[in-house]
């Protein structure tokens, strides 16, 4: 197989007029998106301060021509990769694709507004390189296969993710096939993300994506210069689908290519958690408001979730029953039941709750299990529900979280999920981000629109 060469023909040969409109306009929307979280998290996450105070020590963070969202000034373009990419993901509200259980815009978003601002590219042909690096991460993702890799102890995003960068931001370097090649050779030797952050709640997974944007925008600028990357970096004989999982099915990474556009495929998060905790807190909330419950009337909660869910935010229960830090938290299904149940939403403030004995008793009575009818089904997110309350049980099954591309949120939701998220943290410059972006698809300037 080839699947390297052809994915390199793609995303340096699709011309943005392949591309379906409604494909740049989803595009669009997930950027923005990703925005919303990156400005709050630039405030807000724990982890910013010192991630920022690394690149001033290393003499990374001077003045640049490249924006970070949240930020009053701009950067040189490998760190505002890394910070739109980190403050994008540390709140862990950005979107997910389902299939290959990954966060596309996060490690591909910053990558291509750097190198856009860095070529002079136009808004449709960023956007038009957004969706090409989508593309290549999500069809990476799918081909690695979530549960092996899961289970190899890798973390997609930023795996996969660096491929997507390298793809985005190749294409606005104006990398041809060879070259983008090139790029992918190098993305190989510097795939890297482990899910060991679990074990303490570390801030690992935030870094890890940001360097994945970072990482794919320098690859694809080693291309460009002429450096010489390794071949076949997919399938080869030390290529990452064999190095990082034990199941590969190197056929989905190119199935449809140019027809099938996985981008449409991406949903967009109402709670800023693990995936895998979404659908259990669709379902609980729905309970709570057809029945009127208040934390106390919940004797026992039980959520049936697909085994990576179990692997994420399941196991051990007893300490995803104690979540003390925000990225325990967002990887705690007892504690997204607990803020559920107790406040009838779930949003980045309700972190507040954290080592509340109230919130810690409710977690208690949350038990989390492997459902086998979850397993094999298309998408891995969805639950099983059974829940006693008042003397009464009672069951439910949510296929699909919601925001998935069915449930697809409307410009008006996006946008107050973005007003939410900034509000607190506004200023006279942020402010104008939603009418900025807005306006990129039809900007000769991606650096002008955005200045």
């Amino acid at each position: 197989m080839t699947i390297t060469r052809d994915l390199a023909e793609f995303a340096a040969g699709t011309k943005a007029d392949e591309i379906p409109a409604e494909v740049i306009d989803r595009a669009l929307a997930l950027m923005t998106d990703l925005a919303g979280s990156a400005i709050r998290a630039a405030h807000d996450a724990e982890s910013s301060p010192a991630i920022l105070a690394m690149l001033e020590r290393l003499g990374l963070a001077g003045e640049g021509p490249c924006l970070v969202f949240g930020m009053s000034r701009c950067f040189g373009a490998g760190a505002a990769a890394l910070l739109n990419g980190a403050f994008g993901h540390s709140l862990d509200f950005d979107d997910t694709h389902a299939d290959s259980s990954l966060h596309p815009s996060a490690p591909v978003v910053p990558a291509a507004l750097a190198a856009a601002e860095l070529t002079g590219a136009s808004g449709l042909g960023m956007l038009a390189a957004i969706v090409v690096g989508f593309e290549v991460c999500c069809r990476i993702g799918m081909a690695l296969d979530p549960t092996a890799h899961y289970a190899r102890g890798f973390h997609p995003t930023a795996t996969a993710g660096t491929f997507g960068a390298a793809a985005a931001a190749g294409r606005l370097l104006g990398l041809d096939a060879a070259a983008m090649e090139a790029a992918f050779g190098v993305a190989a030797s510097q795939a890297s993300g482990s899910l060991q952050f679990l074990e303490n709640g570390a801030w690992n997974k935030r870094y890890q994506v940001g360097e994945a944007a970072m990482k794919g925008l320098m690859a694809a600028t080693l291309a460009a210069e002429g450096f010489q990357g390794a071949k076949e970096a997919l399938e080869g004989r030390h290529g990452l689908l064999k190095g990082y999982s034990d199941d590969a099915s190197a056929e989905r990474a190119t199935a449809g290519l140019g027809t099938v556009w996985e981008t449409m495929r991406i949903g967009v998060k109402p709670y800023p958690a693990c995936r895998y905790t979404h659908a259990a807190v669709d379902g609980l909330l729905q309970l709570r408001q057809a029945h009127g419950w208040a934390a106390d009337d919940i004797a026992r909660v039980s959520v049936g979730l697909h085994r990576n869910g179990i692997a994420l935010v399941g196991a051990p229960l007893e300490e995803k029953r104690r979540a003390r830090t925000i990225v325990e938290g967002q990887f705690s299904m007892p504690y997204a039941a607990a803020v559920a149940l107790l406040r009838g939403q779930f949003g980045w403030d309700d972190y507040d709750l954290l080592g509340d004995a109230g919130a810690e008793a409710v977690a208690a009575r949350v038990d989390v299990w492997n459902d086998p009818s979850l397993e094999g089904l298309r998408h891995p997110f969805g639950a099983t529900l059974k829940v006693e309350a008042r003397g009464e049980t009672h069951e439910l099954r949510i296929p699909d979280p919601s925001g998935e591309p069915e449930t697809f949120p409307d410009p008006e939701a996006l946008a107050r999920k973005f007003a939410a998220l900034t509000r607190p943290v506004s200023n006279s410059r942020d402010t104008d981000w939603l009418s900025l972006l807005g306006g990129l698809r039809e900007a000769a300037s991606v650096r002008q629109q955005m200045s």
